[in-house]
């Protein structure tokens, strides 16, 4: 394999990885929200995480010690990414439906690369401008499409306030990973350190709204938690910010633009999603948008 095919895998590899993996979560997470307050289920998905995290560094024979300054990264990370984000996305799955909440996370790359052009003076050329047009007209499409199949009375607006701050949420964490001062600690303890601080933060949280806490037994929840903690977080996340490091914050939330359509593919499977000419349009445009973005070098 030459070392430009040892590029492409390295970055294609993880990218298909997160897609089908994240794509998988957003019929667990339906589950997860029924029996236990919200609050309390992204504590025990993210304890557990923190803990395999711990272990993945340990075994990668990687020190939990982080350089000067980036304890406070990991707490940036921790409160936005495994904190503020995923409360508001399991909020607003609370309102809306997953297929409709993973297409709006599809839109990810507008604030990622717009944060990145602020922060980072990260500059993008005119070929990942276009293919970013082309991949939100798809996600609009999407977008469309699910509100028009969301149930009668559904509080459609709220919904979407939540993901948009959700939204927000997680594009600062993006920025910040891929900021220079993240860079000097390794991948996985700084993340072992985020979800951490995350889980600490969203502790505090659910005792405040939810009250005392609350655990249910049945083992499609308990394998549903493990399922999130493991391969939702622990194995994509070192993927994700490998991405971002990579490809920088805007390229690398072209994941998030691949993953509904695989949702959509499996919510087909597993709940009867219909598929109209307005979804199949929507797809086609997001990942015909994803490829010319990829394609395209960031200038």
């Amino acid at each position: 394999m030459t070392g430009r095919q040892g590029v492409r895998a390295g970055v294609l590899v993880p990218f298909v990885l997160v897609t089908v993996i994240w794509g998988s979560t957003w019929l667990v997470i339906k589950d997860q929200i029924v029996a236990v307050p919200l609050e309390w289920t992204i504590v025990w998905r993210f304890a557990l995480a923190a803990l395999a995290m711990c272990a993945l560094a340990r075994l990668r024979g990687e020190s939990l010690r982080l350089p000067d300054g980036c304890q406070r990264i990991a707490v940036l990370v921790g409160l936005t990414q495994f904190c503020a984000n995923y409360q508001l996305v399991y909020q607003s799955e609370h309102i809306l439906t997953s297929g409709l909440v993973a297409v709006f996370y599809g839109l990810l790359v507008l604030p990622n690369a717009l944060l990145s052009r602020i922060f980072l003076g990260t500059r993008v050329s005119r070929g990942f401008i276009a293919g970013s047009l082309v991949a939100v007209a798809g996600i609009a499409l999407l977008l469309v499409h699910e509100a028009h199949m969301a149930p009668a009375g559904a509080m459609v607006g709220k919904g979407i306030a939540l993901s948009v701050l959700g939204l927000m949420a997680a594009s600062c964490a993006n920025v910040i990973q891929a900021a220079p001062a993240a860079r000097k600690a390794q991948m996985v303890p700084l993340l072992a350190w985020a979800m951490i601080w995350g889980t600490l933060i969203d502790v505090a949280l659910a005792l405040v709204v939810a009250g005392p806490p609350v655990m249910d037994w049945r083992p499609s929840y308990l394998g549903g938690i493990a399922y999130l903690a493991i391969l939702g977080s622990v194995v994509t996340f070192p993927l994700y910010f490998h991405l971002i490091r990579e490809l920088g914050a805007a390229r690398a939330a072209y994941t998030g633009v691949a993953t509904p359509v695989f949702a959509m593919a499996l919510s087909t499977l597993f709940e009867g999603y219909r598929w109209t000419a307005l979804a199949v349009a929507g797809s086609v445009l997001a990942l015909l948008g994803v490829l010319l973005a990829l394609r395209a070098r960031e200038g």
